[in-house]
């Protein structure tokens, strides 16, 4: 969330970045939001004016009491009342405008960074770099969805039938290299000094709306009306959220956080060719990145996070992209983010596998994360996260990539964790 004071004194910078994110109320609401908080003051100092006139007042009628004035003491009394009548309605009143400015606030999205290109859809993000040989695959090479039926590995009309279409069952050997994935994406974040965390599938709508999922995405989150409760998209949310309402001392920073989590979407509207096999589902599996840092540091950070992510996708082996979202193409409470994309030798295109994301103060500000600096002022952290990996489409693209006709053949970082070097 924005702060207000920000807006205000840079309102012309405002304007101007949220105009590379092509947020088309973004005049409208900025101007709604000074509007409010001037209302907001001035009921304040109304507020206060009224309550000083009380204590005022309330003191004068001690002296004229003893003085012996009852006729004066009892006039003070009755200006007391009318004035404590008073503050009652202007109480209500600032509460419904806080109320009101606060609700209005949360619509303006994230402010994007200077390097951040302009544009309004994925074809206008621009590519960083690029690594990796892209395969040349034997002629009758299949999509992964014909081998996951060749090898036994993934029953998607099992899934529908379960649940619906969207939730697949791994099977056998399936089910084994998606622990596999899992487990070594998780040590390849612990060795670089990432702390595990296992938390929660489900989340209040406090944490949904400290990292920016509501009221943003309310629509693409899976919700229990009974308990009010909702799945994860991604374990960002609960890992972030540890730290809601934390004040951390400036030598506990960075906080480093890696987890597994199924993550659940709607993927409301998402339908025809980009959506088969492990292309897009409901329910899938994912090792998510967290960081917690000096607001001074987090660009040298989101640097750190790329290339972390990086050498984990060099490391299988799979030729690879890096993409600086454009304005239009980013998330609604990321400040930059670079999207990781994996080349699909069996379908001919680009899978996005990872985005790595710094939100500034966006989500701190909503969770109340700080750190007490050495004036001994709080001061709000800068979160950052990032996908090291999202499972499904690192198996399809392992699974197409690495055809042969001796098998499917596995990348060495895997073959611990998977037991053997190939699916035969």
């Amino acid at each position: 969330m924005l702060q207000v004071q920000f807006i205000r004194q840079n309102k012309e910078l405002v304007l101007e970045r949220l105009a590379v994110k092509n947020f088309a109320d973004a005049a409208a609401i900025v101007e709604e939001v000074l509007a409010l908080d001037e209302q907001r003051k001035k009921l304040t100092l109304d507020y206060d004016e009224t309550q000083a006139k009380v204590n005022s007042a309330s003191k004068e009628i001690g002296k004229l009491m003893a003085s012996g004035d009852k006729s004066g003491a009892e006039s003070r009394k009755q200006e007391v009342a009318t004035f404590k009548q008073a503050l009652g309605p202007i109480n209500e009143q600032l509460g419904a405008t806080e109320k009101l400015l606060h609700d209005t606030l949360v619509r303006l999205p994230n402010l994007p960074g200077s390097t951040v290109p302009k544009g309004r859809t994925p074809e206008e993000n621009v590519e960083i770099r690029r690594g990796g040989v892209i395969p040349t695959l034997a002629e009758g090479a299949v999509p992964h969805w014909d081998l996951a039926k060749q090898y036994d590995l993934i029953d998607f009309e099992l899934g529908n039938k379960i649940t619906g279409s969207g939730f697949p069952v791994y099977k056998n050997k399936g089910a084994r290299l998606q622990r596999a994935l899992i487990s070594y994406f998780l040590d390849f974040n612990t060795a670089a000094g990432y702390n595990e965390m296992l938390t929660p599938f489900m989340v209040n709508e406090t944490s949904a709306y400290g990292t920016g999922q509501l009221p943003d995405k309310e629509g693409q989150m899976y919700y229990m009306p009974e308990d009010n409760f909702y799945l994860i998209p991604t374990s960002e949310v609960p890992v972030t959220n540890i730290y809601r309402d934390e004040i951390l001392k400036e030598n506990e920073l960075p906080v480093k956080l890696t987890a597994y989590s199924p993550c659940f979407r709607r993927e409301a509207g998402s339908y025809g060719k980009d959506v088969r096999g492990l292309n897009r589902l409901h329910q899938f599996e994912k090792v998510e990145l967290v960081q917690l840092v000096h607001p001074d540091k987090s660009y040298a950070v989101l640097d750190e996070m790329v290339a972390h992510v990086e050498k984990l996708i060099q490391s299988l082996g799979l030729p690879y992209r890096i993409l600086n979202l454009c304005g239009g193409d980013m998330g609604f409470a990321a400040a930059q983010t670079f999207d990781f994309e994996v080349w699909s030798a069996a379908q001919q295109k680009w899978l996005e596998v990872s985005s790595v994301s710094n939100f500034e103060t966006f989500q701190t500000n909503r969770m109340k994360v700080r750190y007490k600096d050495e004036n001994g002022k709080n001061v709000l952290v800068h979160s950052l996260n990032g996908s090291s990996l999202a499972c499904p489409r690192i198996m399809a693209t392992l699974l197409e990539n690495n055809q042969t006709p001796e098998g499917i053949l596995l990348p060495e970082v895997l073959h611990k964790y998977f037991g053997t070097d190939r699916i035969a």
